[in-house]
C-alpha cells in the first residue's frame, strides 16, 4: 500500500507531466496514460504466452489450433493493432499541438543563454523580463524560442511539451494555462556545467492582472 501511495504521489507536483494545467499538457498526459495501459496489456499477454510455452506438449489438432490462436491472435495481431492505434493517436495529438494562425493568440519571444531566459512581449516590444514569463490565463500563447549561444530546451511540464532552442533558428511552441497561477519551467537539455539550475517561472494572469501587466502596473 505504501509503495502504491508513494508511486501515485510522484504523479503530482510543479514538474509533473501527469498533473496538467493546460490543454496541450492534458493531451500529452492522456497519451502517456494510454501508452501505459496498452503496453501493460501487451506485457500481460506476452507473459501468458511465455507461461503456455512451458506446458507439456500434447498431441491433438485442437491443442495445436488453440496455440496458433494465442500466438497469431494475441501474440501478433493484438500488439500490432494496439501499436497502430497509439501511432495514429500520437500523430493526431501532435498535429493538434502545432501552432496555427489565430488573431487571438499572444506571441512572446524567448531567448535562452547560459544561464537565463529573457522574454519580450509582442504587445510592448520595449518590455522584457528575465527568468519570469508572463502570460494571460485561458488564452493560447505562442512562444518563439531561440538561443544566444548553445542548444537549450524550453519546457513547462504542466503546460506543454518541450521544444529545443537552436542557435540561428526560431521554434514556436503553443502553451496555455487553464487558470491563473505560477508554473515552473526549465531547460531540459544538457548544455554545460550549471544547466541543472537553468529554470524560470511562468506567471499566468487573470484578465485584469494581464491588462495591468501590459500597462506597466506590475
Amino acid at each position: 500500500m505504501s509503495i502504491t501511495l508513494g508511486t501515485l504521489s510522484g504523479c503530482t507536483g510543479e514538474l509533473s507531466t501527469l498533473d496538467p494545467a493546460g490543454p496541450a499538457a492534458r493531451s500529452i498526459a492522456t497519451l502517456w496514460w494510454g501508452m501505459l495501459i496498452t503496453f501493460t496489456a501487451i506485457f500481460v499477454f506476452v507473459m501468458a504466452l511465455l507461461a503456455l510455452s512451458f506446458r507439456p506438449v500434447g498431441n491433438g489438432v485442437s491443442q495445436a489450433s488453440g496455440e496458433r490462436l494465442w500466438i497469431i491472435g494475441l501474440g501478433l495481431i493484438f500488439p500490432a493493432v494496439i501499436l497502430l492505434c497509439l501511432l495514429a493517436y500520437g500523430l493526431w495529438i501532435g498535429e493538434r499541438l502545432l501552432p496555427r494562425s489565430d488573431a487571438d493568440v499572444t506571441r512572446i519571444e524567448a531567448e535562452a543563454r547560459r544561464w537565463s531566459w529573457s522574454f519580450s512581449y509582442e504587445n510592448d516590444p520595449r518590455r522584457s523580463t528575465e527568468d519570469v514569463l508572463h502570460i494571460p490565463a485561458g488564452r493560447p500563447v505562442d512562444i518563439a524560442i531561440t538561443t544566444a549561444d548553445v542548444i537549450h530546451s524550453f519546457w513547462v511540464p504542466r503546460l506543454a511539451g518541450k521544444l529545443d532552442a537552436i542557435p540561428g533558428h526560431v521554434n514556436v511552441l503553443r502553451i496555455e494555462a487553464d487558470v491563473p497561477g505560477t508554473y515552473t519551467g526549465l531547460s531540459a537539455e544538457f548544455s554545460g556545467h550549471g544547466y541543472d539550475n537553468h529554470s524560470f517561472a511562468v506567471i499566468a494572469h487573470g484578465p485584469e492582472d494581464w491588462q495591468k501587466f501590459l500597462e506597466g502596473e506590475q
